[in-house]
């Protein structure tokens, strides 16, 4: 009998999660960019404050849901996983697209699609292995930036000629997500081989040993989105307000940024992998510090477009390097939950540090934020200078690709 099965390279099932991971941040995008905006204050006329809590309730539910996720991963594998993750972001979108009224529907809409597209995230990194991984990162944040830019802006491109054609392209965009992550988890089968999962209990006391033997990483993880999160409720203001940019401006100066990010985040990732130099984290965080101070003291676009270029060379320096070195400490037994609880301590930080931004606001002025996030990036930096250099070396035992 003729067989028609083929064997592709490892690498092109890389491509198909990468695809997904794409088309999912898409997704994510322009559902809470642009349709839910639309759908709340022009379709349904709402107050605009649901579509600040749908958006809080949405990521809270993908951070905090991250850790369970990531044990099911590993007790029943990534296939099932990711098609009940899907299943159930269809259902929540679904639900948003027949809504009329209801504002607790909204919410469950939003909860559905965090806790749906969840997953995603984890089964992309759970494959990153072998001595090349911060060039894999660096692809994955690639597609991962392209798909949750691109989503809200073709979005609302198609929103002009219709609302039915956007939502069209919202389930379209879905659909396309899940034939490219079907075809990629076909190759993270075990080949029959039966395997004994761990207890959650077990998985958890495991990943707490690698945390404990490696202290220094815990706190790197909370504190780094931590000043993320302090500055990002302000930057539009920021722009408009202190730097004098008009809207059309400000647009145009997050795509250079978002751009020079996308650009060099390949070969950063490259340039790591060769050198395994701790310089690309302590430089990274560094320099992100140094330009959000300096940009608290500008007045010209000219002297804005070039520290937002500096800020996204700096950020394409520390990204692959800092999730190649994460990927170093997962342990080989369980990857799902380790991604997993590595993935809800960033979410944490997320959380908090619009919380900590608010605060520092209300108490000091518009620059105050980006002082208190410039500090935390310092100390970032210099966390990692201190760090021991075993860190910093590939195990032999973590160079293997997780089976699943």
């Amino acid at each position: 009998m003729f067989s028609f099965k083929v064997r592709l390279p490892r690498s092109q099932f890389r491509y198909s999660l990468a695809f997904l991971l794409l088309f999912a941040e898409w997704v994510r995008g322009a559902y809470l960019i642009a349709f839910l905006p639309n759908l709340v204050d022009e379709k349904l006329q709402l107050p605009g404050s649901i579509v600040g809590l749908a958006v809080s309730v949405h990521y809270l539910t993908d951070s905090l849901s991250k850790t369970f996720i990531g044990y099911l991963m590993d007790r029943y594998g990534t296939r099932i996983v990711m098609h009940g993750g899907l299943i159930l972001a269809l259902v929540g979108l679904t639900i948003a697209l027949m809504t009329k009224t209801s504002e607790g529907l909204i919410i469950t809409s939003s909860a559905l699609m965090g806790l749906g597209l969840s997953p995603v995230w984890l089964i992309c990194m759970k494959q990153v292995n072998g001595p090349n991984r911060a060039e894999q990162v660096g692809k994955l944040y690639a597609y991962w930036m392209a798909g949750l830019g691109l989503g809200p802006v073709l979005f609302n491109f198609v929103l002009d000629a219709g609302g039915i054609y956007g939502d069209m392209l919202l389930v379209l965009a879905l659909a396309m997500g899940w034939t490219a992550g079907t075809f990629g988890c076909r190759v993270m089968v075990n080949n029959g081989k039966v395997t004994t999962p761990l207890s959650v209990i077990s998985q958890l006391r495991n990943v707490a040993s690698y945390m404990k033997n490696n202290p220094y990483l815990l706190p790197a993880i909370v504190l780094q989105t931590t000043g993320a999160g302090i500055v990002v409720p302000f930057l539009s203001l920021f722009a408009l307000e202190r730097l004098g940019l008009s809207h059309s401006e400000l647009s145009l100066v997050m795509i250079l940024g978002g751009a020079c990010v996308v650009l060099l985040l390949v070969p950063m990732g490259k340039w790591y992998d060769s050198s395994g130099s701790r310089w690309f984290l302590v430089g990274g965080f560094g320099l992100f510090a140094v330009t959000l101070v300096a940009l608290t003291g500008v007045d010209t676009l000219s002297l804005t477009v070039i520290l937002v270029a500096v800020m996204g060379l700096s950020y394409a320096m520390l990204l692959p390097a800092w999730n190649a070195l994460m990927s170093r400490h997962i342990p080989n037994d369980a990857p799902g939950t380790g991604w997993g609880v590595l993935s809800t301590i960033e979410g944490l930080g997320v959380v908090v540090g619009p919380l900590i931004g608010s605060w520092v606001y209300a108490n000091g002025n518009l620059a105050t934020p980006f002082h208190v996030s410039a500090l935390l990036f310092s100390v970032i930096g210099f966390s990692y200078l201190l760090m021991p250099s075993k860190l910093f070396i590939q195990s032999k035992e973590h160079s293997s690709c997780p089976s699943d």
